[in-house]
């Protein structure tokens, strides 16, 4: 019987990365993202959804429920950021910021509820950030959203472990992806120049290295398969090179 996964946030980085690596493990894969995918077009079956759209997220639940009756694996990973001081974020940024981020999950899953208990043995990952553990300057909006969604990570555990379904999250530190180059203004760095933040980052990290989305995409595959993580939920598992387990004054 195939095994089926959907992954929100899969047209691009990270979440692209995590779509193609279940479906080169031989998965089923449904993808959602507001834009179709960049570049070679995908082996995987490509939707376009707004998580924020609580009503579009229905209807495509639908659509993928026509597809199959059960889903095996939900990977919420469609995010957002904003890399700006808290005072001057608008309640209307953070409202944007959280409709994705914290609020996209809570709808998705609820939708996808019905399809995962159907499979029996289901898991949900989260991808959250290290955010939600250690963070910076003017990133408060973010923050508070991966760290409201590792707090969610940990309430559907408990109520959906009834259901046969794991629920766990994956906390990726830096990672090469566009959203993490956009974000290297926030004043964090010392250098200017992308190329030579890229490599302070990679210096702060006890592997010497800036992570590639294959490396988050590995994690998540892991906490799906209950072959190799049947006994986990509730969890966040760390993904950073060590960033976080160094002390600050180090």
């Amino acid at each position: 019987m195939s095994r089926w996964a959907l992954v929100t946030g899969a047209a691009r980085g990270i979440g692209r990365a995590i779509a193609d690596a279940f479906q080169r493990r031989g998965w089923q894969v449904i993808g959602w993202d507001r834009q179709p995918p960049a570049g070679p077009r995908p082996a995987w079956t490509f939707m376009a959804v707004d998580v924020a759209d609580a009503a579009a997220v229905a209807a495509s639940m639908d659509a993928v429920a026509r597809h199959t009756p059960r889903l095996h694996a939900l990977v919420n990973n469609a995010a957002v950021q904003l890399a700006k001081p808290l005072v001057a974020t608008t309640p209307e940024e953070w409202d944007a910021l959280m409709a994705v981020n914290l609020r996209g999950p809570f709808v998705v899953s609820r939708a996808a509820y019905p399809l995962l208990r159907a499979a029996g043995d289901a898991a949900v990952v989260h991808v959250a950030s290290v955010h939600a553990l250690a963070t910076s300057a003017n990133i408060a909006a973010y923050a508070a959203s991966k760290g409201g969604l590792l707090a969610l990570t940990r309430a559907m555990a408990i109520e959906w472990a009834p259901a046969g379904i794991r629920v766990n999250a994956v906390l990726p530190g830096a990672v090469d992806t566009a959203m993490l180059r956009a974000g290297l203004q926030r004043g964090h760095l010392q250098a200017d120049a992308v190329e030579a933040q890229l490599a302070e980052l990679a210096r702060r990290t006890v592997l010497g290295r800036v992570g590639a989305p294959e490396d988050i995409a590995a994690a998540v595959l892991f906490l799906a398969d209950p072959s190799q993580s049947a006994f986990m939920t509730g969890h966040g598992l760390v993904v950073d090179g060590g960033a976080t387990i160094r002390l600050s004054t180090e």
